[in-house]
């Protein structure tokens, strides 16, 4: 009985410890599988935050992407429209050029308006007071403009102060001269002339400043060209007083008659056949200086007016005082220019009143 007893006993204890193994081996194995879970758990929960991440950031991507299109849609946009722009510029700009081209192949000058501290700076320029009276002789180069400004002056090209005189362009700026009677309260100006490289013709009006003076004498020699027309049309702008002169006058007459045949250094000629040739060269002269400048200024809507025709030296002569023989316009052109600076006087006068 006694090893019964002990046989159960150790039977007991040996289910005991086998039940007791057999509850630890299950704990071990449960807490491995929480352990197992917990860490499928938390890579579950990670790989959440790691494609929520993802996910966040490919929004913020789509966001920056379409913010990019967005700028470049405008961007092209305003390229576009700058091209556009750019584009109508250049028509409206090529459209300018072949108008003024155009315009000036006709003869037809830009309007070009002087700003005020442009006109003050020409009123500098010439010394202009307002109680002279102003005469600039204006013209294309070769036309006589300093041997007329002696004329008026009553001057020969070489005496001292007189204006300087060549065969080529010599004015190259403005020349200011006093009347040498100093009771004559005007002053003359020789002007460089037009259609020139330094000063070309559409340029000439507002390059000189012309809309300052007072009168404008507008001297011709050969031809009245559009450089004379664009003179004419800006003072009228300007509403300053204009005379059209032609130069040379006993030139051109020498030059008819000996195409009438005569011969000036022919000593046998009949001097009353010279003298009736000097005056039918006169007249055709003049008809033809005043036909052809009529016709000018009718092309380009000015109305008509005066064309005086003179010789220099004649013009000094008168201009002196003297009386010669050969008079064409001289003595009506120096009344009227004297008659013109009275009138200004008088409109100045008031003013000041």
């Amino acid at each position: 009985m006694f090893d019964a007893a002990r046989a159960a006993n150790a039977a007991h204890s040996a289910a005991e410890n086998a039940a007791r193994l057999a509850t630890e081996e299950s704990k071990k194995k449960a807490r491995e599988a929480e352990a197992e879970r917990q860490r499928s758990q938390a890579a579950l929960e990670k790989a959440q935050r790691a494609a929520e991440a993802s996910k966040q950031n490919a929004e913020r991507l789509q966001r920056v992407a379409d913010e990019e299109k967005k700028k470049a849609d405008k961007a092209t946009a305003e390229s576009e429209a700058v091209r556009r722009v750019a584009e109508e510029n250049v028509r409206e700009a090529t459209a300018a050029k072949e108008d003024a081209e155009k315009r000036l192949r006709e003869g037809i000058q830009p309007v070009l308006t002087p700003t005020p501290q442009e006109i003050l700076a020409a009123q500098a320029k010439i010394q202009y007071q307002e109680n002279l009276c102003h005469f600039a002789v204006a013209g294309r180069a070769g036309g006589g403009k300093s041997s007329l400004v002696n004329a008026f002056r009553g001057m020969s090209n070489r005496a001292a102060g007189s204006a300087r005189t060549g065969v080529t362009e010599t004015t190259l700026k403005i020349g200011r001269y006093p009347d040498p009677d100093e009771r004559c309260q005007h002053v003359w100006y020789d002007l460089p002339g037009a259609g020139t490289i330094r000063i070309p013709d559409w340029q000439y009006f507002n390059a000189q400043g012309l809309y300052v003076f007072d009168c404008i004498v507008v001297l011709f020699d050969n031809r009245f060209t559009q450089t004379d027309i664009a003179i004419l049309l800006n003072c009228r702008r300007f509403k300053i007083p204009t005379y059209i002169v032609r130069s040379k006058a006993d030139q051109h007459i020498r030059n008819i008659v000996k195409e009438m045949g005569y011969e000036s250094d022919d000593e046998n000629a009949d001097r009353s056949q010279r003298s009736s040739l000097y005056v039918a060269a006169r007249e055709q002269l003049v008809d033809e200086t005043r036909r052809n400048v009529q016709a000018n200024l009718a092309e380009a809507n000015l109305p008509d007016q005066k064309v005086y025709v003179v010789s220099s030296n004649c013009l000094r002569a008168v201009a002196k005082g003297e009386q010669p023989s050969r008079v064409i316009d001289e003595i009506q052109l120096l009344n009227d220019l004297y008659t013109e600076a009275q009138a200004r006087r008088v409109r100045q006068s008031r003013r000041d009143l």
